[in-house]
């Protein structure tokens, strides 16, 4: 059975085009206009992905994309936002967002990032081993997607499991915003600010203490690396 997508935005031109390129691509596509309507359609049939966009009659998308982080399966959610307004992009990051489009965007985009973000919800890529993920009391399994710490399971979106992950596989080196960028979301460019972002939401769900973080430390000039701590 093909993926139901769920697009939330009040333009009826974009969201007829939208629908369109997603349907051709396979998708079945279920279309609302409001913030309201969005959480009644999710609450009565949960979709696997939502296209939220920012600015909507009634409840805005970020309160959406909020409300939708309380509920515990997890939906991914690829949020559209006005061109250069950079404090919705960022807030919507925040509050959980997967992945997100400036407007105007390319309709074929999107559906390559709605693709990514439903193949990484799906769990390994084809060929890929699962692994088990150990420091200390943090594990991570990537079969099934679930990370712990001390036996209590975190709650994280699709990217902040895949950025833990990475870090993770990889101890004690040191990566560019940049290169998270591309080895995490697949993006050859964009803004780098996206990583900031994921690594502080990271830090609030992985760390002791948040402001002095041991596991994801920042290397000042470079990035960022991740440092076992046994604990």
């Amino acid at each position: 059975m093909s993926q139901r997508v769920l697009v939330v935005d009040d333009d009826r031109t974009v969201a007829d085009v939208v629908c369109r390129y997603l349907r051709h691509a396979g998708y079945r596509v279920e279309h609302v206009s409001d913030g309201p309507a969005a959480l009644a359609a999710v609450a009565e049939t949960p979709p696997q992905l939502v296209v939220l966009d920012v600015m909507l009659p009634g409840l805005d998308g970020l309160e959406v994309c909020r409300r939708l982080r309380q509920r515990p399966d997890g939906i991914p959610i690829v949020m559209l936002t006005a061109r250069g307004d950079e404090a919705d992009r960022i807030l919507g990051l925040q509050l959980g967002a997967d992945d997100y489009l400036g407007k105007p965007f390319s309709p074929r985009e999107l559906v390559l990032r709605v693709r990514s973000v439903l193949r990484r919800a799906g769990g390994e890529p084809a060929g890929a081993a699962p692994e088990v993920l150990r420091d200390g009391g943090l594990v991570v399994e990537t079969g099934p997607r679930v990370a712990r710490l001390h036996g209590r399971e975190l709650s994280l979106t699709l990217r902040e499991f895949d950025l833990l992950a990475h870090l993770m596989r990889h101890p004690a080196r040191a990566f560019r915003r940049a290169e998270l960028l591309e080895r995490v979301w697949g993006w050859q460019f964009g803004d780098q600010s996206t990583v900031t972002v994921h690594v502080r939401r990271l830090r609030e769900k992985v760390e002791a203490d948040p402001a002095d973080p041991r596991r994801i430390v920042t290397v000042w000039g470079v990035g960022y690396r991740y440092e076992p701590t046994g604990d």
